[in-house]
């Protein structure tokens, strides 16, 4: 390569003077090197006048082999240099199924990785997930298992438990007879249409069983879009389970239900090749730290905590307790 570099600066100056300063050599050296270079090819590359040095055919013959070559390196030199200063950056590879704790959590996660180069994927499927954190697609994910379908968490990847037992409320209008109630019972909706998203695992299968063992059988409705979905809650055409610290939307309501039939397990799990004990114990802190803080300010949700949850109570701050 230092030969071909030789060769192009001569073309490119004109002179054997002006290319062995460029290139940083006395210009006997050059002119040397310019003569083994010859001899290997078996002929002369340039011809020397007047008006300096000039190509012949079999210098340009050369050099037209000899530049792309050059430029080809160079162009690996720098997507290497690239590769090398990405690999000594970390890098964290969030997944976490739909949850409104995840943005408090990333905002944590920054605050105390600002090194870090952190990516989030977010996908409805809790096993997609956990299967990308086995795969070495993810780093580690949060995701939501429902009551009675245990995950099945692969091979290559661990689980911590976050919250135990998270009840699921339920959504309607603020029209609806029961919205008016602080509590509501799956009687109170058992003639209105129940919608889950079909893409969700186990969702569909939990929310059957619950019904089935109260001895109900209410219309059920698949919806994918959530922004459909809040309409058709809003207009009374339907209500739908939601996690507890859910903001309720316009013209609904968020109400726990009696008994708390409905419930999901959170998780937290990662793969140990990509996070050390003491990385993962403050990531799970924070993103624990993240979901008290918005129970916390979730009136209905705190109220529940409060009757149903003591052990988390110390964890809600001394204007709660």
């Amino acid at each position: 390569m230092r030969h071909l570099r030789v060769l192009c600066a001569i073309a490119d100056t004109g002179s054997v003077r002006k290319a062995a300063q460029q290139l940083g050599m006395t210009q006997p050296s050059l002119t040397t090197q310019l003569r083994r270079i010859e001899r290997t090819v078996g002929g002369p590359l340039f011809t020397r006048e007047q008006t300096g040095s000039r190509p012949t055919a079999l210098g340009h013959s050369v050099l037209s082999r000899a530049r792309p070559i050059i430029a080809e390196l160079a162009t690996l030199v720098r997507a290497a240099r690239q590769e090398a200063a990405g690999a000594a950056k970390r890098r964290l590879r969030i997944g976490s199924v739909g949850s409104r704790a995840l943005a408090a959590w990333l905002s944590r996660v920054h605050e105390r990785l600002p090194d870090t180069d952190t990516t989030v994927h977010i996908d409805i499927s809790a096993i997609a997930l956990l299967r990308m954190v086995a795969a070495d697609q993810l780093d580690i994910a949060f995701v939501h298992e429902s009551e009675g379908f245990p995950l099945r968490v692969p091979a290559g990847a661990e689980h911590r438990v976050l919250i135990a037992r998270e009840p699921q409320f339920v959504a309607l209008s603020v029209r609806h007879p029961a919205a008016a109630l602080p509590v509501v019972r799956l009687a109170d909706l058992a003639h209105d249409t129940w919608m889950v998203d079909p893409t969700a695992d186990h969702e569909y299968a939990a929310m059957r069983r619950v019904f089935t063992e109260a001895g109900l059988d209410p219309r059920v409705l698949q919806v994918r879009d959530n922004a459909t979905a809040a309409e058709l809650v809003a207009s009374g055409e339907a209500v739908r389970p939601c996690q507890p610290t859910s903001v309720p939307g316009p013209g609904t309501v968020v109400r726990p239900v009696h008994g708390d039939p409905l419930g999901v397990r959170l998780l937290l799990a990662w793969r140990p090749r990509a996070l050390s004990a003491p990385a993962l114990d403050a990531l799970y802190t924070d993103l624990r730290s993240a979901y008290i803080d918005l129970a916390s300010v979730n009136p209905a949700y705190l109220a529940w905590l409060l009757q149903h949850n003591r052990s988390l109570v110390h964890l809600l701050g001394p204007a709660t307790t």
